[in-house]
């Protein structure tokens, strides 16, 4: 067993990601932590979310990682601190800033690269010693800070890890408990382990694989006699894809495994305890047999854990879990909190409100770049959010083929016979998806010159996980149309607000919502029967009486298709409901407010047909084609 203050102790943890839950209810969440019978809480540290800008440092609103990591010390909750710099989590680029994407030559993440060395000894020397005062050894909650992350399942650079292990210890003195997480196979830890004393070695495994045969093979990268058994990632549940059934694991069968580890003494930290949300545009992605096989994450964290999504603890798994930890925890628990009251506000009216080409001529030229050959995102020090890149070429009578190689990650494409596309006159002409790329056929546009083109992409998500994660965003390859490169284009700048960028002003969501109301929805036409509205702004605004409670809510984009939601200015994410599984998109109460609240939807085809939202009091993972299933890790 781990050895704290003098006596035995059994660590029994949880993973509760501070960057995926309002600050307003880090409290409640760790309280309902402490009810399940954790007496720890794991949470990464996200690089990106930190340092959204080179030099830009955010540790404010839902970044204030001090005031978390106080809190749980307030609550008697002790620390494992993953401190990266890569982080996986089911979050963007895997925690890394993408503006280390823009740098040339290109930097090897995850190596010694002596570029990618120099930029997180930066961004540790920044992090690590604001955390050093709240160390065990200095009074604080912090027992162990991890370095890297599951990295025997991508490389084999001892040089690397070495390096991260002397600037650890430089920031953070000698006392600290530096760790690694890899899975329980001898490959595994072979690559990503550093043996003897400096650094301790965890492992993590399938829920329901026998825990002890990997416990004892963890003994061997350990020093002899200091290998408690640990498993740092014990999975209550799995993520989940759009396109996918929502993950669900059997409350039972989780719990019956979680009894294996803890009845015979052995630390286990629960991934997720409470998953939460991930908020902005900050969902990770996944990729299959190559890097066109794209899997992005849902905006719901949910993970099927204990604690759901909006908290709520009155469920079969978190019953389970719980029992399991009273049998065989030391101390007594203390009684369950109800779950948070959560309220539908009725049904609301949506108003068309913009039409994204009409938008475009009061975009600032700083937003409009020119270069001879499409630019990828990040070389234009644009992250998050969408990019327009527009070019033209000349109409043949029987049409044209567009391809584009190479799209990150779903491009909609559009013609006109105007080079700025106001007013309207626009013809959509198709979608081309990362994971699907077709060449599409253009029509003869019939105009008096060229054709002007259009292409808006969407970046859904950066890869954080696998051999694929160097994943730019945007147009990364040469146009052809009809064979030949087209050259000569305008990026234009669409990039919203993120998680962490509140701004005082922020044009195009300003725009939406005081844009005159349109009279009528203007159709695009289309050259098949189905008609879109096209990337449109969509504003609708409810009330809640001064005697009522802002409760939490849901809103159900059921009807809509595809893009992305603000709720008073927060982006609280993206929806894509005839995808699935999700449905309805979480509005915790500190983002509403008594009076009048303002919902922005960005719809990037069509809206529902009545241009109605629903304010629900519950989630709804029922939607595209596939359904719910139980999903046996």
């Amino acid at each position: 067993m781990f050895w704290k203050d003098g006596k035995p102790f059994q660590l029994i943890g949880g993973d509760l990601h501070y960057f995926r839950v309002l600050p307003e209810y880090w409290e409640d969440r760790l309280l309902r932590a402490k009810a399940l019978g954790l007496n720890t809480i794991q949470t990464y540290i996200p690089w990106n979310l930190h340092e959204p800008e080179p030099g830009k440092l955010v540790f404010e609103g839902i970044a204030d990682l001090l005031s978390f990591l106080t809190l749980c010390q307030k609550l008697s909750l002790l620390v494992m601190l993953r401190a990266g710099p890569y982080i996986c989590a089911e979050w963007d680029l895997g925690g890394f800033p993408a503006w280390l994407l823009a740098i040339e030559p290109d930097v090897r993440l995850r190596s010694s690269d002596p570029a990618y060395l120099r930029m997180v000894e930066g961004w540790w020397g920044i992090l690590l010693p604001k955390v050093a005062p709240l160390l065990y050894g200095n009074g604080g909650p912090i027992i162990m800070v991890q370095i890297e992350n599951e990295f025997g399942s991508y490389g084999d650079d001892k040089a690397y890890l070495s390096y991260l292990m002397k600037l650890a210890r430089e920031h953070l003195g000698e006392d600290i408990i530096l760790y690694t997480t890899d899975g329980g196979s001898r490959e595994a830890l072979e690559k990503g382990t550093i043996r003897g004393d400096d650094v301790f070695s965890a492992v993590d495994f399938t829920t329901g694989d026998d825990p002890w045969p990997i416990f004892k093979l963890q003994k061997e990268f350990n020093s002899p006699g200091k290998s408690p058994a640990l498993s740092s990632e014990f999975y209550t549940g799995w993520l989940t894809h759009w396109g996918e059934k929502m993950a669900r694991t059997d409350a039972d069968f989780t719990a019956a495994a979680l009894e294996k580890i803890l009845s015979q003494n052995g630390s286990v930290v629960l991934y997720m305890a409470h998953g939460g949300t991930n908020f902005g545009f900050y969902n990770g992605a996944n990729t299959g047999a190559n890097e066109s096989d794209y899997k992005p994450d849902l905006t719901s964290y949910d993970y099927d854990a204990p604690i759901t999504e909006s908290g709520d603890v009155d469920n079969a798994k978190f019953k389970a879990i719980r029992r399991v930890v009273e049998k065989y925890g030391s101390v007594s628990l203390p009684s369950v909190p109800f779950n948070n009251k959560k309220t539908g506000y009725g049904s609301f009216q949506l108003t068309k409100t913009a039409f994204l080409f009409d938008l475009l001529d009061g975009i600032d030229s700083a937003q409009i770049v020119e270069a001879e050959n499409p630019t990828a995102m990040e070389y234009l020090y644009q992250m998050f959010g969408f990019l327009l890149y527009v070019s033209q070429y000349a109409s043949k009578t029987g049409g044209s083929k567009l391809f584009i190689p190479k799209v990150h990650d779903r491009a909609q494409v559009f013609i006109s016979c105007s080079p700025k596309a106001n007013g309207g006159q626009v013809l959509y002409v198709g979608t081309i998806e990362r994971w699907s790329n077709q060449a599409i056929d253009l029509p003869n546009a019939k105009c008096v010159s060229n054709t002007s083109l259009f292409i808006l992409v969407e970046n859904m998500g950066r890869v954080n996980y696998g051999p694929y994660m160097f994943d730019r965003k945007g147009i990364l390859s040469s146009v052809y149309v009809d064979g030949r490169v087209l050259k000569g284009w305008k990026m234009i700048s669409i990039p919203f607000n993120n998680l962490n960028k509140v701004p005082k002003f922020n044009s195009v969501i300003q725009v939406s919502s005081e844009f005159p109301k349109l009279s009528a929805h203007k159709k695009l036409e289309h050259n098949s029967e189905d008609v879109l509205e096209g990337p449109s702004f969509y504003t609708g605004h409810f009330s809640i009486g001064k005697t009522s409670e802002v409760a939490d809510t849901y809103i159900s984009l059921r009807g809509w298709r595809k893009g992305i939601a603000f709720v008073n200015e927060f982006n609280v994410g993206r929806y894509w409901p005839i995808s699935g599984p999700q449905c309805n998109l979480y509005i915790p109460a500190p983002i509403l407010r008594h009076g009048e609240n303002v919902l922005v939807i960005f719809e990037l085809e069509s809206p529902n047909s009545e241009l109605v939202v629903d304010s629900v009091d519950q989630p709804d993972f029922m939607c595209g084609s596939r359904k719910s299933s139980v999903h046996q890790l």
